[in-house]
């Protein structure tokens, strides 16, 4: 039965990244189509027991990071297309034939049959383990990266920004 779920739950996050993906025109319904994948990553992750790393998914990434995303995209108010009408089929059918040939490529990979899993470590997922973790080994790259999402948001309201002249 949780095999059933584990391949919706990846049904649903291919589905969902393909929906970001061709939703050239309309950034909303990319960005909720971010939403169902993060939502369906964090499903994967709980499946797994991982219980705080999927709560995280889906409140950071699927909640926080898509807000952000969309606070951008209407401070911007991009109105206009980037790609010229006559160029989007030919945009996506070469995105069309890269994803079949890597979707090939990779059944190609797959084993004829799968070895059982492995036990998980004692507290995999648990937060005392990432927590000692986060705070110890990737303190620096922890640190960088709220640098960048900083760094991001003020480009952000500088480009958003209209001149009083």
């Amino acid at each position: 039965m949780s095999e059933w779920i584990f391949y919706a739950f990846a049904a649903l996050a291919v589905a969902g990244a393909l929906g970001m993906v061709l939703n050239v025109r309309n950034t909303v319904a990319g960005a909720l189509s971010l939403v169902a994948t993060m939502v369906s990553l964090g499903g994967i992750y709980v499946m797994l027991g991982a219980y705080l790393i999927g709560v995280l998914q889906i409140l950071v990434y699927a909640g926080a990071i898509v807000v952000v995303f969309l606070f951008v995209v209407m401070l911007l108010n991009l109105r206009e297309d980037g790609f010229a009408s006559g160029r989007q089929w030919a945009t996506k059918a070469v995105g069309a034939t890269l994803g079949v040939a890597a979707a090939v490529g990779l059944i190609g990979l797959l084993p004829a049959h799968f070895p059982e899993a492995a036990a998980l470590p004692e507290g995999f997922g648990g937060y005392r383990v990432v927590a000692a973790l986060l705070f110890t080994d990737y303190v620096l790259a922890f640190e960088v990266s709220s640098l960048l999402l900083l760094s991001a948001m003020v480009g952000a309201v500088i480009l958003a920004r209209r001149s009083t002249d």
